[in-house]
């Protein structure tokens, strides 16, 4: 199985949508590996967004993330990154699909609730900056079989 990243910003703590993020994942059928609230350091919000390092925006988006708690996660499943990435909508609010959280929660793409890994490989990077591997919970669901063929 595939595992992605996940993290409720803060907009999205603060607004308690923690619950209905994670109900929407697992009744998707994906599995939570790993999960913890905690407000992010410096270091790991700017290794977490690198590639935004020289963007006039980065400033105000570093400020936003370490400005409260985060909810971060892993979460598995078959083709998980992609899946999520679906379920999460356009970055842009006002361009995601009804249905997508970011579709049903946000308003302003500088505070569109929820971020998630975009590939498998930015799916190992992220999970590596926030999560130790004694973190990562290795278990079955008993759903498994009727989930996957």
């Amino acid at each position: 199985m595939d595992r992605t990243f996940v993290m409720v910003k803060p907009d999205g703590v603060q607004r308690g949508l923690i619950g209905e993020i994670v109900s929407r994942f697992e009744a998707k059928g994906l599995k939570l590996a790993a999960a913890k609230l905690e407000s992010l350091p410096e270091e790991r919000v700017v290794e977490q967004y690198r590639e935004h390092l020289e963007k006039p925006f980065f400033p105000g988006l570093k400020a936003y993330i370490m400005s409260g708690p985060c909810f971060l996660m892993v979460w598995e499943g078959k083709g998980a990154a992609a899946v999520v990435r679906t379920m999460i909508g356009a970055t842009n609010p006002a361009e995601a699909a009804p249905g997508s959280i970011r579709g049903d929660f946000g308003l302003d793409i500088g505070r569109n609730v929820i971020h998630a890994s975009d590939s498998p490989a930015s799916a190992v990077r992220e999970i590596g900056i926030h999560f130790a591997p004694a973190e990562l919970i290795e278990y079955s669901k008993v759903d498994e079989p009727v989930l996957y063929e």
